[in-house]
């Protein structure tokens, strides 16, 4: 049989805050511009918490019900034009989401076939192994065992690979809902059907694992959060596009988008959204491992960008697991500090706070005072003048953050506060809230039991792979460049912001931060590669350094260099204190720090 022609895939979500129309305005377009397979990423480290704890509770679904608003009015041209959808948006109870989609086709009418994925949730395993000591269960991000974490799980999630999507496809399922497979699984597994691969043939699963990891966080691979936005603006900030990646028999990627959409698909904004998330020059998969150290991308013409250099190698005999814990509780209020003296005011309500909170604070497992953002120097408006102090507290019992022993004090201290104290009147977050603890530990693939069941009832085992490498604990490392140039050969320097013609991006992973900075021009890489070692990262990062390691790698093709920030974020999104609670902005603060830019490099013009 001839192989078929080249699937085209297009990520309609990354998230459950994504714009809901993309699945109807992508299926609808069809005749204009024909997709094979609609796949989404509904599920974060964020949503996974709390889904988990509805399920615990019992209180309301646990599956993701934003998808339900994507899907709804697509589904006419999906079993019109008989379009294939893979996605995960299961969250903890993907046998729900199923009854549910299956009784919304039923109603319209349709001729569509459900099938769901199951396997994820691995709770009883993890404990029955841990109970027979068979691992430590480290956290990956912490070093932690999981024999001294404090909190008591309530859920387990293991990341499964795209198998079973595959079978689900190949068995006649036109939508497969999946609860946490990892986020490139659904795209992995439309590629696997479409093309009968077989697991041996690691270069196309890995050049497709990177593939999905592109089309994942749909449009950031076309302008969204990219650094380079201000040259967008001509091309339409408000409709930028969602990718479409097509690949062909023999794993060759192309990323394009959809036809008449905003922003762009360059090799600039795949570099961005590839260096969001990796965690190094190895990129584990269930099914493959993706080496990624000549990895590049070619601009065939306008919106179309080839994928080259990524190799195949043998998956790890683990899996990612997310662990959510029985929730804590946090709340938070804010002041308003205004003008001259800023730090002085911010010692004096901080203490006059701590003052009234004495006897009860001793029952807070955690108290941060920030001042988020700085006064403008001679400012022309009060905005401009303001800065947000933010108190936020946790607490194991939501008692301990009743009223009376933490917005009480936070507020009492007004009328012998510093001058123009002023507080924010919308004390909604200053009552407690759930909040979960997160720990991400590794649990062998031979442990979980991933099935997919069809629309038939027939459920069908997908095995482990039998062909594993273990991998060492930790990534490859260099501290500084091998291509040794020094600085000054570059010519003479002006003071300027890192960002004035450097890229960046960054992202988080639990609290493990990943940035990665890359440049336009060739002599740019050698002065980037040379100025960027582990060391001056740590000199960058200047008060946010907290003392975790650092490990760093180079993508030439790519003029890129990368640092993983070992356990640098408060936890990870589910329990953070920090306003950068997804590791997006470290790169954003990293650009805005002053440097020494080679003159000749400004001259080309800012970014």
């Amino acid at each position: 049989m001839a192989p078929k022609r080249a699937i085209r895939i297009a990520g309609c979500s990354g998230s459950t805050t994504d714009r809901r129309n993309a699945m109807t305005l992508l299926a609808s377009n069809y005749e204009n511009d024909p997709i094979d397979v609609l796949v989404g990423d509904w599920m974060s480290e964020g949503n996974m918490t709390g889904r988990a704890n509805a399920k615990f509770t019992g209180q309301i679904d646990a599956y993701e019900p934003t998808f339900l608003e994507a899907l709804e009015p697509a589904l006419p041209y999906i079993a019109k034009y008989r379009i294939k959808v893979a996605v995960n948006a299961g969250a903890s109870d993907t046998q729900k989401l199923h009854q549910v989609v299956t009784k919304i086709i039923k109603t319209k009418g349709l001729n569509l076939s459900v099938a769901w994925i199951s396997g994820d949730e691995v709770l009883p395993q993890l404990l029955e192994a841990q109970k027979r000591g068979e691992s430590p269960f480290e956290n990956i991000c912490t070093e932690e065992k999981l024999d001294e974490w404090q909190f008591e799980p309530i859920s387990a999630q293991a990341y499964l690979g795209g198998l079973g999507i595959a079978k689900a496809l190949e068995k006649g399922a036109d939508i497969v809902v999946c609860g946490r497979v990892s986020d490139a699984s659904p795209l992995i597994g439309a590629a696997y059907w479409w093309h009968n691969w077989q697991r041996s043939e690691l270069d196309k699963l890995a050049n497709t694992f990177v593939a999905g990891h592109l089309s994942e966080c749909s449009s950031y691979s076309t302008g969204g959060n990219y650094t380079g936005f201000k040259n967008l603006e001509c091309l339409g900030w408000t409709n930028i596009g969602y990718p479409i990646v097509e690949i062909s028999h023999s794993g060759e990627i192309v990323v394009t988008k959809n036809k008449g959409s905003g922003g762009e698909v360059s090799v600039n904004t795949l570099t961005s959204q590839f260096l969001y998330e990796i965690q190094g020059p190895w990129y584990y998969n269930s099914d493959v491992t993706a080496i990624l150290d000549d990895i590049s991308f070619e601009q065939l013409s306008t919106n179309r960008v080839a994928l080259r250099g990524v190799k195949g190698a043998l998956p790890p005999p683990t899996t990612k697991v997310g662990i959510t814990a029985k929730p804590i509780y946090q709340a938070e209020m804010h002041w308003f500090l205004t003008g001259l003296d800023v730090p002085a005011k911010a010692r004096m309500i901080e203490q006059q706070i701590r003052a009234q909170m004495a006897p009860h604070i001793h029952n807070f497992s955690k108290l941060s005072f920030q001042i988020i953002g700085s006064p403008a120097e001679n400012p022309t408006n009060q905005n401009a003048a303001t800065v947000d102090f933010r108190v936020i507290a946790q607490a194991r019992k939501a008692e301990d953050l009743a009223p009376a022993k933490f917005v009480r004090p936070c507020i009492d201290p007004i009328m012998c506060a510093y001058p123009g104290a002023t507080p924010h009147l919308d004390l909604r977050q200053a009552f407690p809230k759930e909040s979960f603890e997160y720990y991400v530990t590794l649990l062998p693939q031979a442990s979980i039991a991933h099935q997919a069941h069809l629309s038939t009832g027939e459920v069908l085992t997908i095995p482990p792979p039998t062909a594993t490498k273990t991998y060492p604990k930790h990534q490859p490392t260099q501290d500084s460049t091998i291509n040794t140039v020094n600085l000054n050969t570059f010519g003479a320097t002006v003071r300027a912001p890192l960002g004035t013609i450097v890229h960046a991006r960054s992202g988080d992973k639990g609290s493990d931060c990943n940035v990665g900075f890359w440049v336009r021009y060739q002599d740019e890489y050698a002065w980037l590669q040379n100025l960027l070692s582990a060391d001056f990262m740590k000199q960058l990062l200047a008060n946010e350094y907290k003392g975790g390691r650092v490990e760093r790698c180079e993508f030439p093709g790519l003029k890129a260099v990368h640092f993983l920030l070992k356990d640098h974020l408060d936890r990870g999104v589910s329990c953070t204190t920090s306003v950068d609670f997804l590791g997006k902005n470290c790169a954003e603060y990293l650009r805005s720090r002053v440097v020494e830019v080679p003159l000749r490099f400004v001259a080309r013009g800012k970014i």
